[in-house]
């Protein structure tokens, strides 16, 4: 039998744990090959803890190499790369910013090269399902948006019979996520702009049994996100449940089921 083997491309450290966690957890707990390419170290990401606020961009992106590491292994994850090496592109900043125009951003890269590097892990770890963001990013930053270029040109170019898959929020799970208890310290929100409806998601994966290891993960992350039990927040204080349920779009490749991401 062919051993399962799923990648994931992300943007930055903390994104495989806040929308991939679950999934990731459960299917290399049952033994897939659970590989993940990062494609920048975060080096723009906004700081939470206070005792950590000195810290410049590049030092960041140091830090959170780390906070990565610790995240993968709480997860059960010993396959991670970053994409063309640690280092090679820079965080791109929010859309908009000064950042977007460094020319050693992500946002900045060439989709041939990069795609071209991608190629490689894929063709090393012959994926059958290959998970990124859809083609505005899952929220439009500029990083989200050239991984999932990439990832397209990748998937074309070295395994286009795999699944491909984006990440994504159906609207009614957001709005349940959305409801905070009473005691929260965290603010209100809700964003639909994020989501789609229920009916275009193709596939869920019910990773509960994996939740735990999720929170881990994303406690990890601590420069990104704040964790409050089975909530959490980034720097706007915006709080969510953490979800044990992960959703996706199939975008290519060959059906699947509802409930997986290999299964035909």
């Amino acid at each position: 039998m062919t051993e399962q083997s799923l990648l994931l491309v992300h943007a930055h450290p903390d994104d495989e744990s806040i929308g991939t966690g679950a999934t990731m957890a459960k299917y290399a707990a049952e033994g897939a090959r659970v590989t993940l390419v990062t494609c920048t170290l975060g080096e723009m990401g906004e700081i939470i803890p206070p005792d950590l606020a000195h810290l410049l961009p590049d030092e960041l992106g140091e830090h959170r190499v780390g906070e990565l590491e610790a995240a993968c292994a709480a997860l059960g994850v010993t396959d991670h790369r970053f994409l063309g090496g640690p280092g090679r592109y820079r965080d791109s900043g929010m859309m908009g910013t000064e950042e977007n125009e460094d020319p050693r951003c992500f946002w900045q890269a060439s989709v041939a090269e990069a795609a071209a590097q991608l190629a490689e892990v894929i063709r090393e770890v012959a994926p059958q399902a290959i998970v990124t963001y859809d083609a505005n990013g899952f929220y439009g930053h500029p990083d989200h948006i050239q991984a999932h270029r990439v990832a397209m040109r990748a998937h074309s170019l070295a395994s286009p019979d795999a699944r491909l898959y984006a990440t994504a929020m159906p609207r009614s799970v957001l709005i349940a996520a959305a409801k905070l208890p009473a005691d929260s310290w965290f603010d209100p929100w809700l964003d639909l702009t994020r989501t789609v409806a229920d009916d275009e998601v193709t596939t869920s994966v019910d990773a509960e049994a994996y939740l735990d290891a999720k929170i881990a993960a994303m406690t990890a992350h601590a420069t990104q996100i704040t964790v409050d039990g089975e909530f959490f927040a980034l720097s706007d204080n915006h709080g969510l449940r953490i979800l044990g349920t992960e959703y996706y779009i199939r975008l290519a490749g060959p059906p699947g089921t509802s409930r997986d991401l290999f299964t035909t």
